[in-house]
């Protein structure tokens, strides 16, 4: 069952038609669209999918944070990304037709909305704007993990914390970003791979450079450009 929502969420309808991909659907496109995607609830520290299940929907974030990650041959978990509200994912699964390579937990409480596989299909077919847009956030996706990669083997923690914090201001990835980030240093330990402590330092050491802010009730992002360049 899904909580109820008070007067300051946004809702799903509200959200489907400010995200990117909805810009250039028709009315009668946008309608279906409406009509067919759904609302899930996750509770922090649930599943949003989990790896080897069907994939039966593209998921987008309307409120929350997750994370996603996988299981190395040794046991340690990687993770990939974070993803907060406007993040949209699960589209490689689907044109590949084959089963979830990955987990999404949920770092927080979350609202999810589930677009269905036969939908989504359906706007690759008849939206040209819907299908550029997807060639877009493949590109992106690729861009982004091809840094993690960097990021996890050549960095130290304080660069991994900064590298971690600018990934969160992808504009096409996740559009919207509020230059005061919502998010704990638990989390950011979550996504980068430090501990709470670790992380606690870096963000010191970040705040010493001018490029952010700790303020209460999150992180001000002073720099963007900065924190992507920082290496100690």
């Amino acid at each position: 069952m899904n909580p109820p929502k008070s007067q300051s969420q946004p809702l799903l309808r509200d959200v489907l038609r400010q995200s990117i991909w909805a810009k250039g659907l028709t009315p009668e496109q946008m309608a279906r669209v409406e009509a067919e995607t759904v609302e899930a609830f996750v509770p922090k520290g649930g599943y949003v999918c989990r790896k080897g299940e069907p994939v039966d929907a593209w998921m987008g974030i309307i409120e929350g944070l997750a994370k996603m990650t996988n299981l190395s041959p040794e046991g340690k978990s990687i993770t990939f990304t974070g993803m907060q509200a406007g993040a949209w994912f699960g589209e490689g699964s689907l044109l590949k037709k084959e089963p979830r390579k990955y987990d999404v937990t949920a770092l927080r409480d979350s609202r999810i909305a589930r677009m269905p596989a036969s939908t989504f299909q359906w706007l690759l077919d008849t939206s040209l704007p819907f299908t550029h847009f997807l060639l877009m956030q493949l590109n992106e996706r690729l861009g982004q993990f091809i840094g993690m990669v960097e990021f996890d083997r050549l960095l130290d923690v304080d660069s991994r914390v900064a590298r971690c914090l600018a990934a969160m201001f992808n504009s096409h990835l996740y559009p919207g970003a509020n230059p005061l980030l919502q998010i704990s240093q638990e989390e950011i330990g979550y996504l980068s791979g430090a501990s709470r402590q670790r992380v606690n330092q870096a963000l010191q050491v970040l705040e010493k450079e001018g490029l952010l802010r700790v303020d209460y009730g999150g992180i001000h992002i002073l720099d963007l450009d900065g924190l992507r360049r920082f290496q100690a």
